[in-house]
């Protein structure tokens, strides 16, 4: 069904699109080198079932229904109704690669030849998470036989971790497209297709080259996390010190809520996108019936508040970032009530090593055989979480801090009894000990018990001091 009335198109422009920036958010650069195109075949990089949806998503409304993905009849004939609604989302190309794959060839250049667009994947399938494999001699088969259609290369980085192989469980993590401008290539069939990767490969090494630039020229923020169990104070804590450390300059909070405090107000703030998503796994989290339940969201929120951080700087630009919790010391800490058995100072030390890119996994890394899952964090290159500058732990005692949640009259979460936050307090104390002994962190325990007034004055005289080496006039 052709035409602007279409559900295909309704579809793409009405769901899809919306969707996909609304859960992973998409940041695109030379979209402009596809607007005047009348048809074109459309090469990229290929690590994920997200990357089809992406390119659709940046394609001129006029071209979705005459643009059609190249994709592979026998994985996608498993299931019946994504069979189907690949059919009716994107009346792809069917490749058959076991038998007559040559037809796919042929149908390609029918529908080129009937004023329509190709879009295809030279690998041929999904290569390793940010690794290209290889250009298949079929897409240089295609350009061939159309000289005067224009290749446009697209160069994708994300999916590959937002829904990467062998997992059906999407992550809400930003995705990046450089659009490359178009071209038209001759020679062998192989040639093409190794100067096509070479030119998504450029693209790629551009966009890497942009983001160094871009990292060097700003100036890094000093990062205080303040942990502590619920019911500590800790986001009081906090969003205090935010606002005093804004008297002097500006101030950015990472905590349930992202706030921008400059002069000791609150101020307007750049709408994110990450932001949103990661409130709303933060709610989920929040109603989960079972630590289980909990897990995945809350490691979804982790990771997304930690991208935050660089979010934060890039827009706001803050000389603080106060944090409401640190990712990488909360999600150390948080594993105690998963694996207690092998929760120790070792497996504080490695963990927090991992998740911070400072240490890499070997073969038969002894911490996998407790910790699966840091294996999957490294390979998505979720493993670069930031360390912070200094580490407040604001310390109380589990049974004050179940009153003090009891006192709010809200529902409580799985984990907020005296038992777990008891555990949660030592592993807390445990990861403090290895960020300061063997990181050399600056890490200040304060009562929990004193007034919110004495504890705010500690906590802002110690971010007085990290501000005073950091700028090498330590305070006396």
């Amino acid at each position: 069904m052709g035409g602007v009335l279409s559900p295909r198109l309704w579809a793409h422009l009405l769901l899809l699109r919306p969707l996909l920036r609304l859960v992973f958010g998409v940041n695109v650069r030379g979209r402009e080198h596809l607007r005047e195109l009348e048809r074109f075949i459309l090469v990229a990089n290929h690590n994920s079932h997200m990357d089809a949806l992406l390119l659709y998503s940046i394609l001129p409304a006029r071209r979705i229904l005459t643009t059609y993905p190249v994709a592979a009849r026998d994985y996608f004939a498993r299931s019946r109704a994504v069979f189907t609604l690949m059919e009716r989302l994107f009346d792809p190309i069917w490749v058959d690669r076991d038998h007559r794959p040559g037809e796919a060839l042929e149908e390609m250049s029918r529908r080129l030849e009937a004023g329509g667009s190709v879009l295809i994947f030279p690998e041929g399938t999904r290569g390793e998470p940010g690794r290209m494999g290889e250009f298949k001699a079929g897409v240089g088969q295609l350009v061939a036989r159309h000289p005067d259609v224009p290749v446009v290369p697209v160069f994708i980085r994300g999916p590959e971790r937002s829904l990467p192989r062998q997992t059906s469980l999407p992550l809400p993590l930003w995705n990046h497209l450089i659009v490359g401008p178009p071209q038209r290539r001759e020679g062998d069939a192989l040639d093409v297709a190794r100067s096509l990767r070479e030119a998504i490969g450029d693209l790629e090494r551009s966009e890497s080259a942009r983001r160094q630039r871009r990292r060097g020229q700003r100036s890094a923020a000093l990062t205080v996390a303040a942990l502590g169990i619920d019911g500590s104070g800790k986001s009081t804590l906090s969003r205090g010190l935010a606002r005093s450390l804004s008297e002097e300059a500006p101030a950015c909070l990472v905590g349930d809520a992202l706030e921008l405090y400059a002069q000791g107000s609150p101020r307007d703030m750049q709408p994110l996108l990450a932001d949103k998503v990661r409130r709303w796994l933060g709610r989920q989290a929040k109603r989960a019936g079972s630590l289980a339940g909990y897990k995945v969201p809350k490691l979804s929120e982790m990771l997304l508040r930690d991208r935050l951080l660089g979010e934060s700087e890039r827009w706001y630009g803050p000389r603080w970032l106060v944090l409401d919790g640190s990712p990488l010391l909360n999600l150390t800490a948080w594993a105690v009530l998963y694996r207690e058995e092998c929760f120790d100072r070792g497996f504080c030390a490695q963990a927090m090593g991992v998740l911070s890119g400072r240490r890499e996994l070997g073969r038969g890394d002894p911490i996998l055989d407790h910790f699966p899952e840091l294996r999957l964090l490294e390979r998505l290159k979720l493993t670069r979480l930031r360390v912070p500058d200094a580490v407040l732990f604001l310390d109380v005692d589990p049974a004050v801090a179940v009153s003090r949640i009891d006192a709010r009259g809200q529902p409580k979460q799985v984990h907020e009894t005296e038992e777990k936050l008891g555990k949660l307090r030592e592993a807390y104390l445990m990861v403090c000990e290895v960020a300061e002994s063997e990181w050399g962190l600056p890490v200040r325990r304060l009562d929990g018990q004193q007034t919110i007034e004495a504890v705010a004055a500690t906590a802002l005289d110690f971010a007085k001091e990290l501000e005073g080496a950091a700028d090498g006039h330590p305070t006396p």
